[in-house]
């Protein structure tokens, strides 16, 4: 064992590559088989010396990180609204931006709501709702067969009851929910940013020239699975906010308002669908 890293000094050298602490904390635990809560365990091991497989799957673990992955696809799982999810490179890592949404569209949804979270992704948004009201009808939809593959498995493991469908938004619905929920990709065809999101899917990120194609279709088709007074709630860019608050307005949208994340940005816009419209 001897020149075998100790926790400690291989602590201190990650975090001197720019890794944060709580991160390097994170998949130190993850590299020992810990679970992620231990992370107090690491403190009172600081001079335990890693065995030489453990050192090298750190190895390989770290330059993983260094080099930009999302430290979620490297452990296989993230935390969202308090569930433990699965994720790999199929499906966006869910962001704590998000939670926003959740919070809002619980403040909404009765017991007996029906709702569909669409790109489901992860099935986060999903599962978080169905988690924390029990008796809504909880319907999960995504283009991507594989990204459904992980809300289901994500879904089975916490014994949620969702029901899941394979398709382009709300094409082809014409039952009618009590809430739509959204988080869809936002970016710009060409913002910077992507470069540095390089390993999660393309498909669930970029959205046209202004980062507003699909933001576009779900507002045009959602007056006609909406029942009237019922919800549409949509996550967008932290500069989207009037842009979502005008295209809701032009499509017949009341009560449109914007959400604030933890860090005070505008991170969700939505509005209720006017009873004139179902007619």
């Amino acid at each position: 064992m001897d020149g075998a890293l100790t926790i400690g000094q291989a602590l201190h050298s990650a975090i001197a590559q720019g890794i944060t602490r709580l991160e390097v904390q994170l998949l130190l635990l993850h590299v020992l088989g810990r679970k992620s809560h231990e992370r107090a365990w690491l403190l009172a091991h600081d001079d335990a010396r890693l065995s030489s497989a453990e050192q090298q799957h750190w190895r390989e673990a770290l330059a993983r990180r260094v080099g930009g992955e999302p430290l979620p696809y490297i452990t296989g799982w993230t935390s969202f609204y308090g569930l433990d999810l699965q994720v790999d490179a199929r499906v966006l890592c869910p962001r704590a931006d998000t939670e926003t949404l959740v919070d809002w569209a619980l403040t909404l949804l009765p017991q007996d709501a029906r709702v569909i979270d669409l790109g489901t992704g992860s099935g986060a948004i999903a599962l978080a709702l169905k988690q924390h009201r029990p008796y809504v009808y909880m319907h999960a939809r995504d283009l991507s067969a594989d990204a459904l593959d992980v809300a289901r498995a994500n879904a089975q493991r916490l014994g949620v009851e969702i029901a899941f469908s394979q398709g382009a938004w709300l094409e082809g619905f014409k039952e009618p929910f009590d809430a739509i929920v959204s988080n869809p990709p936002y970016i710009a065809d060409a913002d910077p940013h992507l470069a540095a999101l390089r390993h999660e899917p393309m498909q669930a990120l970029a959205s046209g020239a202004e980062g507003m194609n699909d933001l576009r279709a779900i507002v045009a088709q959602a007056p006609v699975c909406l029942k009237p007074g019922g919800w549409l709630l949509l996550e967008h860019g932290y500069d989207q906010a009037f842009a979502v608050r005008q295209l809701l307005q032009e499509n017949g949208f009341i009560d449109v308002q914007s959400r604030r994340d933890l860090a005070g940005i505008e991170r969700c816009s939505g509005g209720r669908c006017a009873a004139e419209i179902n007619l």
